[in-house]
């Protein structure tokens, strides 16, 4: 008998799925008890480069909090698992699809309304962990701020905001997949892509207020301080702003956001209440080093050529019955007569969005890498703009501050870590200035 009747092409992606599926499982599995183990080993002592900076206490509360993240991790591992073979070769998209096909018909709203269907269910599974996550382990070590209401509130201006985004976004998708023709990805792609730079755009001054606070910086002669750096560098901003991030977490953070003329430059109140003057300018610097290097730009590039990539491959795939039934979706009677496959454009955005993950995952480590050279070059560069002894002393306050593991296991690092490790990082620069108090605290 031909290979290929013996193994017809929906069989052949049902076994590559279902072994992608498995190996990345146990690779996780893997690297996630590798983390274990080494956390649990060197919580005993702090390293050596770090003894004098770093208490034992606040060494075994980042040991704690990485192994508690740890575990809530494979917890969520395991329902993610769970609800992708619900959704796909257990057939829950199958039975959404023909659910609502025979309550409401063929057409775009039907469409709509599993898109709807499956991020609601999805959003509900996945509530109970997010609650324990902000409630149960963040309240545990100090870091969540949140009120229950403030949480809901979150949850409900969140889910609106997707919907009024997301659905009309989905909406001119799908029009796009049914009225434009073979090359209707890459017209969905040029929309998809113009989305994007617009919220970036607009993200600063409209989105970001409905959840925080931005208020222009107050402390003038840190204003002056950073202001003489951006001008110094070659960067333009719109403002200094300083966030409300205590209102729900105590996590420290500082960044850059909008596009073109709506570029701001945005500081936690959380940043400014644990660092000195000089090293808030160094973490700034570092983050103008990300700007000098066109890491952003480069990323953004990299991203939309990928896009174009996946839009490419979902076109061809949305036209291939094995594609649908492959992955537990039996397809329209139309597309498996090779006709337009208007009944079927949501399923295949869903298992497309479902499935390429499994397979994406496995070069991860490489984006992970090209991540973490980015970081080392605008430490460089932060370093040659600001004291680099208050940039090794700002990451050390960041590191305790934050929980975050001096130890993490190498392997785990490499494959995950968007940033180095603390001692790969602080290996490269001066030495810390000796301990001093945070800004606002009297001598």
């Amino acid at each position: 008998m031909p290979a290929n009747d013996s193994f017809p092409p929906s069989l052949l992606l049902t076994l590559a799925f279902a072994t992608a599926l498995a190996l990345q499982l146990l690779l996780k599995l893997w690297l996630s008890s590798r983390q274990v183990r080494h956390v649990a080993v060197h919580r005993a002592a702090v390293p050596t480069p770090f003894a004098s900076r770093i208490s034992l206490a606040a060494h075994q509360k980042a040991a704690d909090y990485t192994l508690a993240k740890a575990k809530l991790g494979l917890l969520q591992l395991s329902l993610s698992t769970a609800m992708l073979l619900a959704w796909t070769l257990l057939g829950g998209l199958d039975f959404l699809q023909r659910l609502l096909l025979s309550e409401m018909g063929a057409g775009i709203a039907q469409q709509l309304a599993v898109l709807a269907t499956f991020a609601l269910i999805s959003g509900l599974v996945e509530l109970p962990l997010s609650y324990y996550q902000s409630f149960g382990l963040e309240q545990r070590f100090g870091f969540n701020q949140m009120t229950p209401r403030l949480w809901l509130a979150d949850l409900c201006k969140s889910t609106l905001l997707g919907a009024a985004i997301g659905l009309p976004l989905a909406a001119a998708v799908l029009w796009l997949m049914q009225a434009t023709g073979s090359l209707w990805w890459l017209r969905a792609w040029g929309l998809w892509t113009g989305f994007n730079l617009l919220l970036m755009w607009v993200f600063p001054s409209f989105i970001a207020p409905l959840f925080n606070k931005f208020e222009p910086l107050a402390d003038e002669a840190l204003k002056t301080r950073v202001t003489t750096l951006m001008q110094r560098c070659g960067f333009a901003a719109k403002g200094l702003f300083v966030m409300d991030g205590s209102r729900r977490s105590a996590h420290a953070n500082a960044y850059f956001t909008g596009f073109g003329s709506s570029k701001r430059v945005v500081f936690y109140d959380t940043l400014l209440k644990q660092l000195q003057p000089a090293e808030v300018e160094a973490v700034l610097a570092h983050e103008l080093g990300h700007f000098k290097h066109r890491h952003i730009t480069k990323r953004m590039v990299l991203m939309f050529a990928l896009s174009l990539a996946g839009f490419a491959l979902l076109g061809w795939l949305s036209q291939q019955t094995w594609f649908y039934t492959g992955l537990g979706v039996l397809p329209s009677v139309g597309l498996a007569m090779g006709l337009p496959q208007g009944d079927d454009n949501a399923v295949a955005l869903l298992l497309f969005m479902l499935v390429l993950p499994v397979f994406s995952f496995f070069v991860s480590p490489l984006v992970a890498m090209g991540s973490r050279r980015d970081e080392f070059q605008a430490d460089a560069y932060a370093m040659a703009q600001a004291d680099g002894a208050a940039l090794a002393s700002a990451l050390l306050k960041l590191y305790e501050d934050n929980a975050s593991t001096l130890t993490p296991d190498p392997v785990f690092a490499k494959f995950y870590y968007s940033h180095p490790p603390a001692l790969e990082r602080l290996a490269r620069m001066p030495a810390p200035a000796t301990p001093t108090a945070p800004a606002g605290t009297p001598a």
